[in-house]
């Protein structure tokens, strides 16, 4: 994330126009997320796909990517997939999906950008744990690992044949580490006649 400019308020930060990639604020510093790349954009439909399949789709929570979640005079983060049990969605007077989300989701999933360290996304883990995010789910491409925080927890690494779940907070949702980096495998038709 590149620095974008400093001694904003959140409340001045929030007036600025959109961006892409996303700008995000914590504590008076406005960075700008990485532009994603093919295959992080498939890692985050992948993830988010099979969260809101696990959640009933809307049933028990909400899924969604690149939600802009804001926390009072302090930061303004845009994780790549929040997730929220379906009574904690923030809604409208008439019951629609609010524009502003002012409390954390409970699950938060980072998808790694190329060239982030594993010191900058514990970084980001720890950050979004501290904002009061019960869960965070870093899926990193390089190792071919999924990292699982909770606060005051260790990090759990996941790869290869191991099984993540998050069965506390969303029963159903456990996906095979390799299964969900084999979805960066593209799948051709083949040519000519079937055989």
């Amino acid at each position: 994330m590149a620095i974008v400019q400093t001694g904003l308020t959140l409340e001045q930060f929030l007036k600025l126009p959109d961006e892409k990639p996303a700008l995000e604020y914590l504590d008076g510093v406005v960075t700008q997320k990485m532009p994603p790349v093919g295959p992080h954009g498939k890692l985050q439909f992948t993830i988010a796909k099979w969260l809101d399949r696990a959640s009933g789709e809307g049933e028990i929570a909400e899924v969604y990517t690149e939600l802009r979640t804001n926390w009072a005079d302090r930061a303004s983060l845009v994780p790549d997939v929040s997730v929220y049990l379906v009574d904690r969605v923030p809604t409208t007077e008439d019951g629609e999906v609010a524009d502003d989300f002012w409390i954390p989701p409970d699950i938060a999933v980072e998808v790694a950008s190329p060239g982030q360290s594993v010191n900058a996304l514990t970084g980001r883990a720890n950050l979004l744990l501290s904002n009061g995010i019960p869960v965070v789910v870093v899926v990193d491409r390089r190792p071919r690992q999924v990292r699982i925080a909770r606060l005051g927890r260790p990090i759990m690494t996941y790869q290869g044949d191991d099984v993540v779940t998050i069965e506390d907070i969303l029963p159903g949702f456990a996906f095979v580490v390799r299964d969900l980096f084999a979805t960066l495998q593209v799948r051709r038709p083949r040519s000519g006649p079937p055989q």
